[in-house]
């Protein structure tokens, strides 16, 4: 097992960190970051690291990347910034519960989406498939790109210079990861500055990663809802929203169906959360860590649902992908997505004079992987909105360049 490098001498901040428990993860005993750093006066390390996530321009574009409609579709549906705020407010609610870092738990949460490319799923896919010769497209690998590399705002160093604790949870919020299937940046990154990759992260990131989970179930069904994709009645068909529902129906039987949709999505998100504390709370016990390392270290998460919930989310994704994620006006949407993202690609890498300048100049002299992951970090770093304008602009012949 390796050992984290204490990287910043003096790590202890001024600020009063919270009650934390044991197995937590204690800002004041942070493994640094990679560039030494005076501590924060009026924050703790973890503070720092979401503050910084929050005012990246990355995390700006996530308004205008898709989540599951593209963004031009209607204003009412989840974007990934809004999706990313939901998981983020469901993980402090966890992590509160179970005694573990609140702010480095959003911090995970606030990031674990910025690689996304344009149009989503769809997107990732048609530029992982473009980029099959020069090491694939990843958009958590493109997410460490971003935060230690992509962002160049500070006078001293690339990237955000996040702490360790923030760059493992956000690598590895879902689960350990294999090193002969390492993605190009997570093995740059990890020789001179071991994540720990084989190991399960934190507590913090694993809420991280339920709260994902909880947060596109239940916003997907109301999102699908809105878009008529499917009806109410079409999904009692799933056991537990079933009997949300009915409860529902039963308490409030005289308010209008948006209103009992509500209420049932607002109960359905409580029973998940509360299972979850409730389970995990059994987990940790069992295992009694007494620091972060020994939940790394664990042979499996602690942070999960109860094996009842399990069969029940399984039942509720299995109704989504076939009623929401494969409706063919969903399937036409991310057809579109993927010839986008297919031309953009193969047209800039036949002619890289077409990007824009400050772009362009990152080719010079540099063979065709690199280019291509120039080409790469161009597209990912897009909107919808931006995608589809300068595919217009190449390929709509009375477009203005």
């Amino acid at each position: 097992m390796p050992v984290a490098k204490k990287i910043v001498q003096d790590n202890k901040p001024n600020a009063i960190s919270p009650n934390l428990a044991v197995y937590a993860c204690h800002p004041s005993q942070s493994a640094g970051r990679l560039f030494a750093e005076n501590p924060p006066t009026y924050r703790t390390e973890f503070q720092r690291d979401r503050d910084r996530i929050i005012h990246s321009g990355a995390f700006r574009k996530l308004e205008y990347k898709t989540q599951v409609f593209v963004n031009h579709e209607g204003d009412y549906y989840r974007t990934r910034l809004t999706h990313t705020l939901e998981v983020a407010q469901i993980t402090r609610t966890i992590s509160r519960a179970l005694g573990l870092d609140e702010d480095l738990a959003e911090a995970i949460a606030l990031a674990h989406d910025l690689g996304h490319t344009p149009f989503g799923h769809a997107g990732e896919d048609a530029l992982d498939e473009s980029m099959a010769e020069y090491g694939g497209f990843n958009h958590n690998d493109q997410t460490l790109r971003i935060l230690t590399q992509l962002e160049q705002r500070y006078a001293k160093f690339d990237g955000l210079n996040l702490t360790w604790e923030t760059l493992e949870g956000v690598v590895k919020h879902n689960g350990p990861l294999q090193r002969k299937k390492l993605h190009t940046t997570i093995a740059a990154y990890n020789k001179k500055h071991d994540l720990w990759l084989s190991t399960y992260p934190s507590g913090e990131a694993q809420v991280a990663a339920i709260a994902d989970d909880i947060a596109y179930g239940n916003h997907d069904i109301d999102d699908g809802l809105r878009a008529g994709l499917f009806t109410v009645d079409d999904i009692m068909v799933v056991p537990l929203w079933a009997r949300v529902f009915t409860h529902v129906q039963r308490k409030y039987p005289k308010i209008e169906l948006d209103r009992q949709i509500h209420e049932s999505i607002r109960d359905l998100m409580g029973l998940m959360i509360s299972d979850i504390i409730a389970e995990s709370r059994r987990q940790i016990q069992n295992l009694s860590p007494i620091s972060s390392d020994d939940i790394r270290r664990h042979s499996k998460a602690v942070v999960h649902f109860s094996k009842s919930m399990q069969s029940d989310m399984v039942k509720l994704k299995s109704f989504l992908m076939a009623r929401m994620y494969r409706h063919y006006k969903v399937n036409r949407m991310t057809s579109k997505a993927r010839r986008v993202v297919r031309e953009l690609f193969a047209h800039f890498m036949a002619e890289p004079e077409c990007l824009p300048g400050d772009w362009a100049a990152l080719f010079e002299g540099k063979n065709k992987t690199v280019r291509a992951r120039v080409i790469a970090d161009y597209i990912a770093g897009m909107t919808d909105r931006y995608a589809l304008d300068e595919h217009r602009r190449l390929f709509d012949l009375n477009a203005k360049s």
